[in-house]
């Protein structure tokens, strides 16, 4: 395991980034001081040029449109994603604005960064961060045309040189300062909270309109300062137009002049979403060919991990040897067998297959069924034949269960045949030996796959994804279904027999993620639960009562379950599905879930981007933003368990972060909103470093701000970053910008639950 899009000049584009970039000259402009008569500058369309006391003067003709007009420089070559900062004196004969932009300096003339530029009667100084996101040879334009009257530019000390670490993040919180207010890019619910947020040094409130497509004026307010925000390092302000109720689309919040992105209002605002979060799996699966009619025409791969060469792939895999393994797991540990574990889902942007990621991913899949099944009453879309954009369309059993039979089939496959020692147990995880690098397609996969030993956490893992698909099953497979609860009853015995053994960590080095856990008690209270949910038997509620987790608290603030801490995750189903507990055991479990859920909403009120999370020390973690769906998933039971409308719009409000309220102003869900991530880490979606590959299929989510910089990217370029600024939109800054299973699954779960409850 191991990413910003083109994003308005600024704030975005300061923050780009590359993981290597050559070294250039600290000034990219010759003769920018305009002493030697050897700079390069041009002009054009009524434009003429004079050197003169160490200065360039441009006087300028009346009229025209602005880009009539130009001078400019050509000849400079950026490395893509590297910052730059761009400084320059100006000086005119009264006072003007102007636009400069980096661009192309060739047809279609792409701008890479926009900048409003300008003079007074005297000399103005102006300096700026921008981030290349072209190697296309660029020039500078400046765009003089559309005066009444002839006037005249000068500009002296023009210099363009690589930012440094510090200067990118100073650029950025000065921009994030003068951002326009901060929407939900997708839109927002007829009947729901409807607020942005606005970064703003103004200590009283700011009047704000509201605007229709037309530019129209169709409300108006003040906006509420909300204080200082320490995970943006900017004073913050709340516009609320909560009390507009007019569906449409286009509209704009404006304050100060500044208009927000568009945005809708309406009924439905996540259906499509839901079928989009969905259909991301099929293109990840492995050991199939994923066909372009289904995923889309870019889409399209030969089965990754199916060949004999230039790997064996996974069909025949057998145990990590050596020394790696002799000091992963002792000389003790080996096997003298092959397993078939082709299948499942590839983990994230490498191409691993981790039992403990895809049994969260693949139960949470199942949950969202489960939920549309009992609490959408028969009428949610969750339980078509035709949801998804899957091989399986029309077979007579739901497409969502089809998909998380493809990694409960894997997962299955992972065991250890009887007759060998650890039998039932599970894997932990098939990976490489080695690590490949970016790109690099499945079929194309060179490096060896080895087993890693089993652990029991990933046993019971096991043991609680493939009870809940066993019930969830039932009505569809009844023989799938039997298998998966005989897989269940097997690993939950295997598990109780091999109670601590457990993942090491080793950074990563064998050529796949450690999913390392010492604590196994949160994973036997899950596998406990579901076997209960499923049986009935009173074996697995007497393990249940001896639980550390029975009556105790199962979610953190930082995050209510992840593939370390997965009871929150058997409390929740307790609660939803647990008809047949005792009846003062289930009010005690469902009160827990409720008390929770309010818990969620009282710190929501706290945060001016209204989203339900905050971490010790305002530290984002790795995978923020799915920490967040997580907390959202247990404040959607509280409204399922409840009814109360204030859960349901607190889940609805929280959703306004993931889709552009936050201090990037950008949509984390690719193709979703107007400015949205695109180069999420991925080794065959990789058009930032190879074009003849797609980006990540829209439905897409990114991992989000991450305060620990763990890739060079993030360490060369967010040093000292806000905790929400800590991200970047590039294919290799994978500790921000991962893409994974089990962070794409709650996108499922609480679009799914959004489009259905109304």
């Amino acid at each position: 395991m191991e990413i910003l899009p083109k994003l308005p000049a600024g704030l975005a584009l300061a923050l780009l980034v590359a993981l290597t970039a050559p070294a250039y000259a600290a000034d990219m402009i010759a003769d920018g001081t305009f002493e030697k008569g050897e700079d390069g500058f041009w002009a054009a369309g009524g434009v003429a040029l004079s050197r003169e006391r160490g200065k360039l003067c441009a006087d300028i003709e009346a009229g025209g449109e602005p880009w009539d007009r130009l001078l400019g420089v050509n000849d400079l070559q950026f490395a893509v994603g590297t910052s730059y900062r761009l400084r320059m004196t100006t000086e005119g004969d009264e006072e003007r604005i102007f636009p400069v932009l980096i661009q192309r300096s060739a047809e279609p003339w792409t701008a890479q960064a926009t900048f409003t530029v300008g003079t007074q009667a005297g000399q103005e100084g102006f300096s700026t961060v921008f981030g290349a996101t072209e190697a296309e040879p660029a020039q500078i334009i400046f765009h003089l045309g559309g005066a009444e009257r002839p006037w005249q530019l000068c500009l002296d000390d023009v210099a363009i040189s690589e930012a440094t670490p510090e200067e990118t993040v100073a650029a950025a919180k000065k921009v994030a300062r003068g951002l326009p207010a901060l929407v939900n890019q997708t839109g927002y619910f007829l009947d729901g909270p409807k607020r942005a947020t606005i970064l703003s040094e103004a200590a009283k409130p700011l009047a704000f309109k509201l605007e229709d497509t037309h530019g129209m004026v169709v409300g108006e307010g003040m906006t509420s300062p909300a204080g200082f925000d320490e995970t943006v390092g900017a004073d913050t302000q709340i516009v609320d137009f909560s009390a507009f109720a007019t569906a449409g689309e286009g509209y704009r919040v404006v304050v100060g002049g500044r208009k927000s992105y568009p945005f809708s209002i309406g009924h439905d605002v996540y259906g499509k979403l839901r079928v989009d979060a969905l259909s991301w799996f099929y293109p990840q699966r492995s050991g199939i060919e994923i066909k372009g009619d289904i995923a889309g025409a870019a889409y399209a791969r030969p089965a990754g991990h199916a060949q004999a060469s230039p790997n064996e792939g996974d069909s025949r895999v057998t145990c990590l040897t050596g020394k790696v393994a002799a000091e992963l797991y002792g000389k003790d540990w080996t096997c003298d067998f092959t397993l078939d574990v082709s299948g499942g889902w590839y983990d994230a942007g490498d191409q691993g297959k981790y039992v403990v990621n895809g049994g969260i991913a693949a139960a949470q899949l199942l949950g969202t069924f489960e939920r549309g099944l009992i609490y959408g009453k028969g009428a949610s879309p969750v339980i078509s034949d035709s949801l998804s954009r899957i091989p399986e369309n029309g077979n007579g059993i739901p497409d969502i269960l089809d998909e998380a039979r493809w990694e409960l089939e894997f997962l299955m496959k992972m065991t250890v045949p009887d007759g060998h020692p650890l039998a039932g147990m599970a894997h932990h995880k098939v990976h490489d030996t080695k690590w490949t690098g970016v790109p690099m397609l499945p079929h194309l996969d060179p490096e060896e796959r080895a087993l890693h030993r089993p652990s029991t956490a990933a046993t019971l893992d096991l043991a609680a994804a493939a009870a809940q698909g066993a019930r969830l099953f039932a009505p569809y497979d009844a023989a799938f279904a039997e298998k998966l609860l005989a897989a269940a009853k097997k690993a939950w015995l295997a598990a109780a027999a091999n109670p601590v053994l457990y993942a090491p960590r080793s950074d990563g080095l064998q050529g796949g993620g450690d999913y390392d856990d010492t604590d196994i008690a949160d994973e036997t209270y899950w596998a406990a639960a579901e076997l209960y949910l499923t049986t009935g038997e009173a074996e697995y509620l007497s393990d249940l009562k001896t639980s550390v987790y029975w009556a105790g608290p199962v979610f953190p603030a930082i995050g209510a379950f992840n593939w370390r801490s997965v009871a929150g995750l058997g409390r929740l189903d307790l609660a939803l599905y647990g008809d047949m507990l005792p009846e003062e055991d289930r009010a005690m479990i469902r009160g827990s879930v409720v008390a929770a859920a309010k818990s969620f909403l009282g710190l929501q009120k706290k945060e001016p981007f209204g989203h339900i999370y905050r971490p010790a020390n305002n530290r984002y973690d790795w995978g923020s933003n799915q920490l967040i769906l997580q907390n959202m998933i247990v404040v959607s039971a509280g409204y399922d368990l409840t009814g109360e409308k204030r859960f349901l719009d607190g889940v609805r409000e929280s959703m306004d972060y993931i889709f552009g309220r936050n201090a990037m102003n950008m949509s984390y869900v690719t193709g979703y909103g107007s400015v949205f991530a695109k180069n999420q880490h991925s080794r065959w979606y990789a058009h930032q470093v190879d074009d003849t590959l797609p980006n990540p299929p829209v439905g897409t989510l990114a991992g989000g701000p991450n305060s620990t910089l763990v890739d060079d990217v993030s360490k060369a370029r967010l040093k000292g970053c806000a905790p929400q600024i800590c991200y970047v939109d590039d294919i290799m800054a994978w500790g921000a910008n991962e893409m994974a299973i089990n962070w794409n699954a709650p996108l499922v779960y609480i679009a799914s639950f959004l489009a259905d409850a109304r």
